[in-house]
């Protein structure tokens, strides 16, 4: 047993490398960057990190990343929040710089692409959260309430990001991005599930997550 847990974690660790590596290097590898401008390029990868932030955050929440204490994990979490702010804020602006017209459409829920109200609803309650969370304490919102708000956000966060990646057909390989998208939604529901078992059965494991 005690073999299998000082394995375990490096497999875990490895895994999410892996989840997340992979798109990435498979969308660097596209043929479809050769026509691609630099500043485009920059903003999707921006996007594909960002879908990958997205998977890490409920991993962070629900601790199921080994070798990280309840305050470490909290702590990542806020510095993965500011992360994924910041890869949507190049996403955006790198979107803009090269199609200014695309993006207004976008961001006024006129595009006729499929994909862009559901990223621009995510982006919105990325920025909710993030505000939400600066204020948090200066609102004076308690545990309670904060989750009231947050969980909802992050539903949204969480099926805007990943059914606006798959509409797109871009650079990311179907079969790596369909994977991720499939995990992300498996550890957000994942840690959605427990969480009411937590706050049920009130275990000191809950008691850390109701602290957020």
């Amino acid at each position: 047993m005690t073999r299998w847990r000082s394995a375990r974690a490096p497999l875990i660790w490895g895994a999410l490398v892996l989840a997340i590596g992979v798109p990435v290097a498979l969308a660097a590898a596209s043929e479809q960057l050769a026509w691609r401008d630099p500043v485009y390029i920059i903003a999707g990868f921006a996007g594909i990190i960002a879908l990958g932030l997205v998977l890490v955050q409920p991993l962070l929440i629900g601790g199921y990343l080994p070798r990280l204490s309840a305050y470490r994990g909290r702590r990542a979490h806020h510095w993965i929040g500011g992360a994924l702010v910041l890869a949507i804020l190049i996403h955006v602006a790198g979107l803009w710089i090269t199609s200014p017209p695309d993006m207004v459409d976008a961001l006024t829920f006129s595009s006729p692409t499929p994909f862009s109200p559901f990223g621009v609803t995510a982006m919105w309650a990325i920025f909710a959260v993030a505000f939400l969370a600066l204020l948090r304490r200066r609102l004076g919102l308690r545990p309670r309430t904060w989750r009231i708000i947050h969980i909802p956000l992050a539903i949204v966060i969480v099926a805007g990001s990943v059914v606006h990646c798959l509409l797109i057909e871009g650079t990311m390989e179907t079969i790596s991005k369909a994977a991720l998208c499939a995990l992300v939604l498996a550890a957000t529901v994942k840690v959605m599930i427990d969480l009411q078992v937590w706050r049920k059965r009130k275990t000191p494991r809950g008691e850390n997550v109701a602290r957020q």
